[in-house]
């Protein structure tokens, strides 16, 4: 099976099939051998991703227009400060502003200093997927990392944020399929 290894600090070892191709995600320190046998693990949920992500891809696309993508801004710019605020408060965090704008690669992000920037085909999905990446966000006020703690605390405001998160897994690269080059 052929696959990428991009190494960096990181502490585990990662798989990720992007447009089905396979990419490892390694720690500096792990052998070929390792990343070999990591790869054989989990050799039939690569095959099964593989095959649903290239049945996608050979899916028909319908490419947003302009002005398609202008009114999903601005309906981002009047729906996610509101969902904002509300989970902000639940949450128990402040923020400074809330961005709506075309992202080819992620779906929401918190700087520093409280600035949030949305995806704006965020407003093409559920709503409840639109709240699990708000409250996602926002949760980086609290910490700004992706551990354990980071994720005890979205799952005390939204327990149902991996059915969620797994909705976007499943069809956010059809979304983001949509945007003209």
């Amino acid at each position: 099976m052929e696959y990428k290894i991009i190494r960096s600090s990181r502490k585990t070892l990662a798989l990720q099939v992007k447009d089905a191709e396979l990419i490892v995600r390694a720690p500096y320190r792990k052998t070929e051998k390792e990343i070999k046998a990591f790869v054989e693990k989990h050799e039939d949920w690569i095959r099964r991703t593989v095959e649903a992500q290239t049945l996608r891809l050979k899916e028909p696309i319908v490419m947003l227009t302009r002005q398609e993508i202008d009114d999903l801004i601005d309906d981002g710019n009047r729906e996610l400060p509101k969902i904002v605020e509300f989970y902000a408060q639940r949450i128990g965090v402040t923020y400074d502003k809330v961005r709506v704008k075309v992202l080819r690669s992620k779906w929401g992000s918190c700087s520093e200093n409280g600035n949030l920037s949305f995806n704006c085909l965020l407003m093409l999905a559920p709503r409840e997927v639109i709240e699990s990446v708000v409250v996602h966000e926002l949760c980086h006020r609290k910490q700004m990392n992706h551990s354990e703690k980071f994720y005890k605390e979205v799952l005390r405001v939204y327990p149902d944020y991996y059915k969620y998160h797994k909705w976007l897994k499943e069809h956010g690269t059809g979304l983001i399929r949509r945007i003209p080059d």
